[in-house]
């Protein structure tokens, strides 16, 4: 059981550094932020979830049926991960490249306290075990440093960040995967490559903050588990539940922003209208349908919109939107189960596709292009595609970004690895 204390607050952003600095005393830690982009589909502004009661950390197998029974015995918030490497469980898959992260596969829990903001309305849901510490903590973060970005702010180490992947391989890679889709193996992959740094030492709060202001995205999320930390800037929904509506977002095809008007509009229409960027999120739109058929109401699976440009500070997204009605007869971790990994991750047909991929990318997704949200007490959910995203592993001193994009029939090996290039740009700036 919890208890519910409704606030004012006067200052909502300000609040929202003070709390982020207040919870990083704990051990567990996922803050999901979304910078007050619009969108239709959002349920607060930002969420703050601290201190396991209750956990679960699992490898692969079986993660998912160990995940029903965890969101079924608790029936309360949980907050958590799920990385790429559960396709090993839904289907005979392995990952056996190189993983310099050593995250678990999925790792939730149950946590003692959460924030929940929707505009200046605070709930505060305390566990009754630790209702009566409400207002002294609520004292503390309001006393608590608000330090804003221009703090400067020392790095500890100047990292040294390597390419896992050089260009030259990444041609001769891509040359591969198009040979498998002209073999009629694939009609389209999402190939990825990892960026990385070894002996390092970063304040991941401060990674975070500045990622944050760059980019602003609409599923941004501060995650730490002890050691272990996800500083993300995601712009993709992967899946949300509200009762029995599904709702799916990917995201396929990018262009870059400009400071100059004119050459921004112009940018955001070559996007609108490039056939290629069109013919892959169709593609993926056509996947994610499919995938929502299996836990769908007959004749329920809708889309909504369709190749939709969205605008994000970095650059411009083409987004579908499709929609379902859940079956009565499934629940909420079998519409994770069934879609999982996302399709915008992976490709079609899928299973053939995450088979070439293991086979030519060169390091373990984990928790990239995986998923972090929550589920409501009521079995509703709303998760993110991890992209955008540091990982950071502070007991090894190991950091990691990966970028990928999407490869079809018409793609050029060494445009694809400039646009890998554009997303990697935010976690440089951050990192360097």
């Amino acid at each position: 059981m919890r208890v519910s204390i409704h606030k004012k607050i006067s200052n909502p952003e300000q609040f929202k550094q003070q709390l982020l600095g207040w919870s990083q005393q704990f051990r567990e830690i996922v803050f999901l932020d979304s910078n007050s982009y619009p969108q239709e589909y959002s349920s607060f502004d930002f969420l703050l979830a601290v201190d396991a009661f209750t956990s679960l950390t699992t490898d692969f197998q079986n993660a998912f049926d160990d995940l029903k029974q965890y969101q079924q015995t608790t029936k309360d918030w949980l907050f958590g991960c799920l990385s790429y490497d559960l396709k090993n469980d839904v289907e005979e898959l392995e990952s056996s490249n190189f993983d310099g992260l050593r995250f678990p596969d999925l790792f939730f829990f149950q946590p003692k306290k959460i924030f929940l903001l929707k505009g200046d309305e605070l709930e505060i849901q305390y566990l009754l075990l630790c209702d009566d510490e409400v207002e002294d903590d609520f004292k503390e973060i309001g006393e608590s440093q608000f330090r804003s970005l221009d703090t400067k702010v020392e790095n500890i180490t100047s990292l040294k960040i390597k390419q896992r992947i050089s260009k030259e391989l990444y041609v001769e890679k891509v040359a591969k995967m198009l040979e498998h889709i002209h073999k009629g193996d694939m009609y389209e992959a999402n190939f990825c490559m990892e960026f990385f740094a070894e002996n390092a030492e970063i304040n991941p709060l401060e990674k975070f903050q500045k990622l944050n202001a760059i980019s602003q995205a609409p599923f941004s999320v501060f995650f730490k588990n002890h050691t272990q930390y996800l500083l993300s800037a995601s712009p993709e929904r992967y899946l949300k539940k509200i009762e029995n509506k599904i709702i799916s977002q990917p995201i396929k095809g990018t262009s870059k922003r400009s400071q100059d008007s004119i050459e921004d509009e112009k940018s955001k229409q070559f996007l609108e209208s490039d056939s290629k960027e069109r013919a892959e999120n169709i593609m993926i739109t056509d996947l994610v349908r499919n995938d929502l058929s299996h836990t769908a109401q007959k004749g329920s699976v809708e889309v909504v919109e369709l190749c939709k440009i969205y605008s994000f500070l970095q650059v411009h997204q083409m987004i579908s939107t499709i929609t379902s009605k859940l079956d009565p007869q499934y629940g909420p971790i079998d519409v994770l189960r069934t879609t999982f990994p996302m399709g915008s991750m992976t490709g079609a047909p899928k299973i053939s596709v995450m088979k070439i991929i293991e086979n030519l990318e060169e390091t373990r997704r984990g928790l990239y292009s995986g998923a972090v949200g929550y589920f409501t007490p009521e079995g509703d959910f709303d998760f993110n595609v991890v992209i955008r995203s540091i990982l950071y592993n502070q007991e090894n001193k190991y950091v990691s970004f990966s970028v990928g994009s999407a490869i079809t029939a018409q793609s050029i090996p060494e445009k694809e690895y400039e646009e890998c290039l554009l997303k990697a740009k935010a976690m440089h700036e951050v990192l360097q």
